[in-house]
């Protein structure tokens, strides 16, 4: 290997070395090395020059640190990590926010690595699956993200216009004001969790519907999210409870006369518990009574009610409702058989 080349290699060791995040004296990276110190800085300094923001601290021996700078220097993965980038983007490809930008950082990453890692990245591609419903989104954007993402950080107020049918065009309202505190993704969407300060409540947003306004208002004191549980939080707000607890609002218990494991796949969140050779219990929720009993008929077989008494309830009303439309629909054609 000649000179040149024991130098690169070296400057990329270095450089490998000062991306784990912590401070090394000149005597450890010396050692690490194995060159004197002389050289050590001397490498620094060429790393400087390629763009690195390498900060030197004073020691028994002085110290170095490598920075954020102003501009994105080269950066250097070890091949597992390269790897798990490149199937982390192909992932996010699939994302109605970030997806476009995601598959041009993933061709980039790809136009520079070496053969072998490039092999490695066209034999495990990922079709990743957009969740149901999210093709039907309008993305949000990554500047609208990144502006959320940056009142969140300040603890600044925001103000937005949130239009609920985005496909006409706004009312002159006066705008939301709101205390934003977390920004989340769920099924595709993006949500914007905030307290809303005319309503003096939690408020869920969806961020691809949300239009900020300059400027932005004062900053603020965080409140503490119900429950300190982002995730329990938000799934809490879509099952229709008031954010602090993850269970639905309405649980009921059924027997089925289908085998656990036949039923298990088509359970969602419920819990399935073998009954017999061919039967099971199943306990599952739903934001109301009348939706629960409508999922558990998606089952096409003999329902047992367990409990509780409202279950029974709703599935009498839902017969009455079904006979109804039966009746009406049998009706309908008679007339038109007739006429």
């Amino acid at each position: 290997m000649t000179g040149m080349q024991k130098t690169s290699a070296r400057l990329l060791t270095l450089l490998s070395l000062l991306q784990t995040h912590r401070d090394w004296s000149g005597d450890d990276l010396a050692e690490r090395l194995g060159i004197t110190p002389r050289t050590v800085r001397r490498d620094i300094d060429r790393l400087r020059e390629l763009g690195y923001p390498v900060l030197a601290f004073k020691g028994p021996s002085g110290g170095y640190r490598l920075a954020a700078g102003s501009q994105l220097p080269p950066l250097l993965f070890d091949d597992d990590q390269a790897v798990a980038l490149a199937l982390a983007l192909q992932s996010a490809a699939a994302d109605t926010t970030i997806g476009e930008d995601a598959a041009r950082a993933l061709a980039t990453v790809r136009q520079v690595m070496p053969p072998r890692l490039r092999r490695r990245i066209d034999t495990l591609q990922v079709t990743a699956v957009p969740p149901p419903g999210s093709g039907n989104a309008s993305p949000a954007g990554t500047p609208l993200l990144t502006e959320l993402s940056r009142v969140i950080h300040a603890r600044e107020e925001l103000r937005f216009d949130y239009p609920y049918d985005t496909t006409r065009p706004a009312e002159p309202e006066r705008p939301r004001r709101s205390q934003p505190h977390h920004l989340v993704t769920r099924y595709g969407h993006w949500y914007l969790i905030a307290w809303d300060l005319d309503r003096d409540a939690w408020r869920t947003f969806r961020a691809d519907r949300i239009r900020p306004r300059t400027p932005t208002g004062p900053r603020f004191t965080p409140r503490r999210l119900p429950g300190d549980d982002v995730a329990a939080f938000l799934t809490g707000r879509f099952r229709g409870t008031d954010g602090s607890s993850t269970d639905w609002p309405c649980r009921g218990e059924v027997l089925l006369n289908l085998p656990a494991q036949a039923v298990a796949p088509f359970a969602q969140d419920g819990i399935v518990e073998e009954f017999g050779p061919d039967r099971c219990r199943l306990s599952l929720g739903s934001w109301s009574w009348a939706g629960l009993a409508a999922t558990l008929t998606r089952f096409d077989t003999d329902i047992e009610v367990v409990g509780p008494p409202q279950l029974t309830d709703a599935f009498a009303e839902l017969a009455v409702r079904c006979a109804e439309a039966a009746g009406t629909t049998r009706g309908q054609g008679n007339r038109g058989a007739g006429s």
